[in-house]
């Protein structure tokens, strides 16, 4: 008597677009990680949610709250990781002001370009791996030409809050241009306080200033 042959069913769940759910208990948080950074680096940091997230990883929205606190404990690790990925000066150490003044400046790049990372360091001291190796190590380049360690951190301060609070204000302005047909002198002066251009003044007052201080 013959058997017929049996057929293996598949009983992988698939979610409500079609797509198969992750096996129970494969889900990892470095993998709930990278699929918000994904998202962000996709331009998509507006729809990011718990909701959103479950529905990339084919799992159920508990199952992120297994592994994280919450959409900001999310947003706070995209963010140390962008931030490793840019912070760091190309040039030489040697060359102390022109280093101080690329690292000021990637720093506001990245915070420009992404909303999540402006989002993390507008909400709270960033106190991840990356930023504070950056800090660190800003302080040390400050200590090793000239300031003591107390002025280093000083001037480490000024440095950070007015590269946040330059990329604040150039990042909510983004969408606004004066009509130089229309724009009065004023106006087209005061929008041209948050270029690229009067940032790097800006940063060149802080600087100089920084070196005449380690100079006393």
């Amino acid at each position: 008597m013959k058997h017929s042959p049996k057929v293996a069913h598949n009983h992988t769940k698939a979610d409500s677009r079609g797509r198969p759910r992750a096996k129970w208990g494969s889900l990892t948080r470095n993998d709930i990680i990278d699929a918000a950074l994904k998202m962000v680096l996709e331009g998509r940091y507006a729809d990011l949610t718990i909701r959103s997230l479950s529905s990339e990883l084919g799992v159920a929205t508990m199952s992120i709250y297994g592994h994280v606190k919450d959409r900001d404990d999310i947003l706070d690790q995209v963010t140390d990781r962008l931030l490793a990925k840019q912070w760091r000066p190309r040039c030489s150490e040697s060359d102390w002001k022109r280093w101080i003044a690329e690292g000021s400046n990637r720093l506001r790049q990245l915070l420009v370009t992404q909303p999540a990372a402006l989002h993390v360091f507008l909400t709270h001291p960033v106190d991840s791996p990356a930023a504070l190796l950056r800090m660190n190590s800003m302080i040390r380049v400050l200590s090793d030409n000239g300031c003591s360690e107390s002025e280093a951190v000083r001037a480490y301060a000024a440095l950070h809050t007015y590269t946040l609070g330059f990329a604040a204000i150039e990042s909510s302005r983004a969408s606004w241009h004066a009509n130089i047909e229309t724009s009065g002198e004023v106006l087209q002066r005061l929008a041209s306080f948050t270029t690229t251009k009067q940032f790097k003044s800006g940063l060149n007052f802080i600087i100089e200033g920084i070196e005449r201080q380690s100079e006393q």
